[in-house]
């Protein structure tokens, strides 16, 4: 049986699962042409669009509304982070998407807290 929810993307079937693979989204293009990592946030930047956005770009877009991580945005969009990648790149490309690169100015580098994180990582997983 075919379903389709507002949230869920492109079509689903229940014993298929997703009947549009996730290359076909981004053209069969693995890399992005901005310089976007998983903790990137983007945030729509409101300009109108012109044209029409494929379906992933316009949910794209709407989740972008609010400040998100492109890693956050790939789980969203039940996508590749790589096809997300190349997703967001195209809308910032277009100037609908504004990318703000992560700042690791203030992360910590002493391998005693690295340690402690990684440990209690692992204690919730």
């Amino acid at each position: 049986m075919i379903t389709a929810a507002a949230d869920d993307g492109p079509w689903l079937d229940e014993q298929a699962g997703r009947l549009v693979r996730p290359y076909t989204v981004s053209n069969g293009r693995t890399r992005p042409t901005a310089d976007l990592d998983l903790l990137t946030h983007v945030t729509a930047s409101g300009h109108p669009a012109s044209g029409h956005p494929g379906p992933e770009h316009a949910r794209a877009l709407g989740l972008a509304r609010t400040p998100v991580t492109i890693a956050e945005l790939a789980a969203r969009l039940r996508l590749p982070v790589a096809v997300a990648k190349v997703v967001v790149s195209d809308l910032v490309e277009g100037g609908l998407i504004r990318a703000e690169a992560p700042s690791y100015q203030h992360a910590p580098t002493d391998p005693a807290v690295l340690r402690q994180v990684r440990d209690e990582l692992r204690r919730r997983l």
